[in-house]
């Protein structure tokens, strides 16, 4: 016969197995493990300060797309004589061009129409696709 309390069958002990019918005895009762017994303990993360203040002003060195460029000298007339720059704010300022002067083909706005200063910088293309914009980018990093 085996003996379920819920939550408190793990607190069954053998004084207790005693209170039941008297024809079991307590070594024939079986007692399932507390349903709680496979958790694991959880992580405590803290947010203290930290005690070294010259770690804090050390900053991570900027990577990858965020990192400032040489530009073509194309690209330097259209970003407006800037020498370096980093992508990001390559697509930045093409993107503000492209708003700015309302040059999203109007039956497809995923189609870009260049203007002169455009087709500088895209290689001569009448439409670009917005897709195509990073990789058209791409040969003016030096």
């Amino acid at each position: 016969m085996a003996l379920s309390l819920g939550m408190f069958s793990g607190f069954v002990t053998g004084e207790t197995a005693a209170l039941l019918k008297p024809s079991v005895s307590p070594s024939s009762v079986r007692l399932a493990a507390p349903p709680f017994a496979n958790l694991q303990p959880a992580r405590t993360v803290s947010f203290a300060a930290s005690s070294n203040p010259a770690s804090e002003t050390k900053k991570s060195p900027v990577r990858g797309i965020m990192k400032p460029r040489r530009v073509s000298p194309e690209m330097q007339a259209f970003l407006g004589g800037v020498a370096e720059a980093p992508r990001t704010e390559v697509v930045k300022q093409v993107w503000a061009h492209i708003k700015q002067h309302n040059l999203q083909d109007p039956a497809d706005k995923k189609v870009i129409v260049c203007d002169d200063e455009l087709k500088k910088i895209f290689g001569g293309r009448e439409q670009v696709g917005f897709l195509e914009i990073a990789g058209l980018i791409t040969p003016h990093f030096l």
